[in-house]
């Protein structure tokens, strides 16, 4: 798939919590989004920033083509994000996309498919939630934070799908990490998974013993994001290859789990 590098927009920064926003951004030329596929990623530059000289990869967390408007849901996690999230309206961005390789869509539509977010990880769920809907599927969501002012993006999930809940205090939906949660016992044909990596092996191992096809996206340190720094290497059935290429998305299959 062909790679763009375009100067955006931000049109809205929307504080999601004290560590996450939603930054909603348009290409400054006016030039229409290129083709984008669920799971893909960004590489953002930071400008006017002492410490960070490198892209920072970013999941996609939506694509909004009659506006012409692409969503990135960014956690706070050090000096590059933490200038992402306090970024105006009107300033500017310079992004390359689309990277990667994205989720797989499965050809019957009778699949029972179930989409696991924890924490930021519900980024790229968002988007899949809602090509999966347009394309006659009934998508659910499992998502699991801490408590329940931790939970992202809700109101906007429960227009696409059923979403359960779990949340480590008990606050929203059930008491426990999202990896107990019961919908997990209930026949579920194609599991998509993104969050922190003993999570997504604990739902790789779930989706193992129900006999789901299971699909991940890794979450590993990137620096290039197109195969050249080798800085992303995961160990898979066939050998080191580079997330940033090769992935994010990989079935379990494909992994030494």
């Amino acid at each position: 798939m062909k790679k763009h590098i375009f100067d955006f927009k931000i049109v809205e920064n929307r504080r999601l919590h004290d560590i996450y926003s939603l930054l909603i951004l348009t290409p400054t030329s006016g030039q229409q989004l290129p083709p984008i596929k669920p799971g893909q990623f960004v590489q953002v530059a930071i400008d006017n920033s002492k410490t960070t000289f490198l892209r920072r990869p970013i999941s996609i967390n939506f694509v909004d083509y009659e506006a012409n408007q692409l969503w990135l849901l960014v956690r706070k996690a050090g000096d590059g994000t933490s200038h992402l999230i306090n970024m105006k309206p009107e300033e500017s961005l310079n992004i390359i996309l689309p990277l990667g390789n994205g989720f797989s869509i499965p050809a019957d539509k009778n699949t029972r498919v179930l989409l696991a977010g924890g924490g930021v990880g519900i980024a790229p769920m968002l988007y899949l939630g809602q090509v999966l809907k347009e394309q006659g599927f009934s998508p659910e969501f499992l998502i699991g934070a801490r408590s329940a002012k931790d939970i992202l993006q809700l109101d906007i999930l429960q227009k696409i799908g059923t979403v359960h809940i779990s949340t480590e205090d008990g606050s929203l939906g059930e008491k426990g990490l999202v990896t107990t949660n019961t919908i997990l016992s209930q026949d579920i044909d194609l599991i998509y998974c993104c969050g922190p990596a003993p999570m997504m092996k604990a739902i790789a191992n779930v989706a193992k013993n129900i006999n789901a096809q299971c699909e991940v996206s890794l979450e590993n340190m990137m620096a290039c994001g197109v195969g050249a720094c080798l800085c992303c290497v995961e160990n898979t059935v066939k050998g080191n290859v580079c997330v940033c290429t090769e992935g994010p998305v990989f079935n379990i299959n494909q992994l030494t789990w």
